[in-house]
């Protein structure tokens, strides 16, 4: 009897096993935006959101520690302590413990040196800025976004004499493309039916960059306060007019990555997404070729 039961355990964990590599795909999906009922972070795509996403976690496991221990205290408390109870204890009564008030005062400050210490280094890391090798300039508009780069140099002629040089800048604005707008072709609808993807978010001009490239980004406003955000990027850097704020970059895989303004600024603040395209260098320089061409 023992040995069919065994056969049977054996033949079900190879069917199931079978089963979850039927249904699992090869290829791990990311989540590059935000999704229905969504709880966690999105998948990182740099450096210092992996370093935000493992801080956090960090932090959820002491949370959860203390809750516990707090819970059991109170639960020992009522149960130890309950008046009803006939082998309920007598609680002692005094004025005051050198020895408690020690405990009490000492350990929060180690547990929040505890936390203190990883967390200086993570904003130490997001503010500093490594020698880049691309600037973008963003600047907020109600309610859209201007991009500018403006890192290029052509040459017009073959002499070496830099007065025969001359900078060119892309520039360029990114509009939300309207919801009636916003098709996918028929092939890949639902049942036939061409279907419409990722409302709000998606815009007429991406931004462009290249994966395991230092990028420095240059944020300003135009008129009111705006916020450039993209959550897989780590990325949240106020707009403000007449003031230049800069961010660190340095992105570790290809992919989409959406956004959207993170401070209300106005009656379509809701509408003025961010969609940052990470390509390979070779796709960035034909990128940035056809668009100074």
């Amino acid at each position: 009897m023992q040995n069919k039961l065994n056969s049977f355990y054996t033949l079900f964990f190879k069917f199931l096993l079978f089963s979850l590599l039927l249904v699992v795909p090869n290829k791990i999906a990311m989540a590059d935006a935000a999704r229905p009922w969504q709880v966690g972070f999105q998948d990182p795509a740099t450096p210092i959101m992996e370093g935000i996403i493992h801080f956090n976690n960090q932090l959820m496991f002491l949370m959860i520690v203390i809750s516990c221990f707090v819970m059991w205290m109170l639960y020992r408390a009522v149960l130890l302590f309950d008046a009803r109870s006939d082998s309920a204890l007598q609680a002692e009564s005094f004025s005051h413990s050198t020895l408690l008030e020690v405990v009490w005062t000492v350990s929060p400050a180690l547990i929040l040196m505890l936390i203190g210490l990883p967390s200086f280094a993570l904003l130490y890391s997001m503010d500093e800025i490594v020698d880049p090798s691309i600037t973008l300039k963003v600047v907020g508009h109600q309610w859209y976004w201007s991009y500018e780069y403006s890192d290029y140099v052509t040459q017009l002629s073959e002499s070496t004499d830099e007065a025969l040089k001359e900078v060119k800048s892309i520039n360029f604005d990114s509009y939300l493309i309207p919801e009636e707008d916003l098709e996918i072709p028929q092939p890949y609808g639902t049942a036939g039916k061409v279907g419409k993807v990722f409302r709000l978010l998606e815009v007429d001009n991406r931004v462009v960059l290249p994966v395991n490239t230092h990028i420095r980004v240059l944020v300003t406003g135009a008129d009111v306060l705006h916020s450039w955000a993209v959550p897989s990027l780590g990325v949240k850097v106020d707009s403000c007019p007449g003031r230049l704020n800069q961010v660190h970059l340095f992105i570790k895989r290809e992919g989409v990555f959406y956004g959207q303004c993170s401070e209300i600024c106005g009656v379509n603040h809701g509408f003025m997404p961010i969609v940052v395209q990470c390509v390979g260098l070779e796709d960035y320089v034909s990128w940035i070729g056809k668009r100074l061409s």
